[in-house]
């Protein structure tokens, strides 16, 4: 069975994105070469990537135009990579290896189906809520960028609506900018 994989970088206030939608500023305060190997590592050949409708159009809208401005491969791999879009809204999905699906438990039957390969969220906060629900999340990587957005505000990647979770810490790795790489499982 597959693991599904939540990865954000988020500010020490829990923010995963600023006051804006795509305010990703944060991200050039801990990009270097751990973040790269990292990505690489996540994107490899054996991964399937899995958004919510809001994060999937804005992630193909930059990558798709990323790999002839900036080719290499983070670019590529975020494009070849299979790609699996939640939406009830959404019409069709066009990224290259992209698919729709409608509900959590299309996503259910992704993860008993994928067999050894790892699924990654990225972004997508409310897609993670409901993953939460349904207790499909695996394990969570967060890298927190030694940042406080404070009164500027931004997205919270964790809703308050959701219940409490206890998770162990798999991993932590401080890493070049003054951030932090933590991997967590959630509590058996």
């Amino acid at each position: 069975m597959a693991k599904i994989i939540i990865w954000n970088i988020m500010s020490l206030d829990g923010c995963f994105e600023g006051a804006t939608p795509w305010d990703l500023s944060m991200h050039e305060t801990v990009w270097g070469p751990e973040l790269e190997a990292l990505s690489k590592e996540q994107l490899a050949d054996n991964t399937i990537l899995l958004f919510g409708k809001q994060t999937y159009e804005g992630m193909f809208e930059y990558w798709s135009k990323a790999a002839k401005q900036e080719p290499g491969d983070i670019a590529g791999g975020m494009n070849r990579a299979p790609k699996v879009v939640v939406s009830t809204t959404l019409k069709s999905a066009e990224w290259q290896n992209s698919r729709l699906v409608r509900t959590i438990d299309e996503v259910r039957t992704l993860k008993c189906d994928a067999g050894p390969r790892n699924i990654f969220v990225f972004g997508s906060a409310q897609l993670t809520s409901s993953l939460r629900q349904a207790d499909l999340i695996d394990e969570y990587r967060i890298c927190i960028a030694p940042l406080l957005l404070g009164k500027t505000g931004g997205a919270p990647l964790f809703k308050p609506q959701d219940e409490r979770l206890r998770l162990d810490l798999i991993k932590s790795e401080p890493i070049a900018g003054g951030g932090v790489l933590l991997f967590y499982k959630p509590v058996a």
